[in-house]
């Protein structure tokens, strides 16, 4: 049960520090002025939105190895409780 957690954990934790990464050097691209800074006091937004677009396919290729390792994980665990289920299901059915 604990590797199950932890790859969904690694998981997720590579997946927030794609999108810090991917913040942070937002930030100082718009701070040195290679991108624009935005409209107003919408800079921090602007350099938020623009992480999220960049960070999302950067997470999606990256991580193709570690997301096909926590599908498995779930795929299994939803098998065993499908299996389970059956069990329940046919034992009530025997009384």
């Amino acid at each position: 049960m604990a590797a199950k957690v932890n790859a969904t954990l690694r998981y997720s934790l590579m997946r927030i520090g794609i999108f810090a990464g991917s913040f942070l050097v937002l930030w100082a691209l718009v701070y040195y002025g290679v991108l624009p800074r935005g409209l107003g006091d919408s800079n921090y937004l602007w350099v938020l939105i623009l992480a999220i677009v960049i960070s999302a396919p950067l997470s999606f290729v990256l991580l193709r190895k570690q997301r096909d390792e926590m599908s498995e994980q779930i795929v299994t665990r939803v098998d065993r409780a499908k299996t389970r289920l059956a069990e329940n299901r046919s034992m009530e059915d025997g009384i």
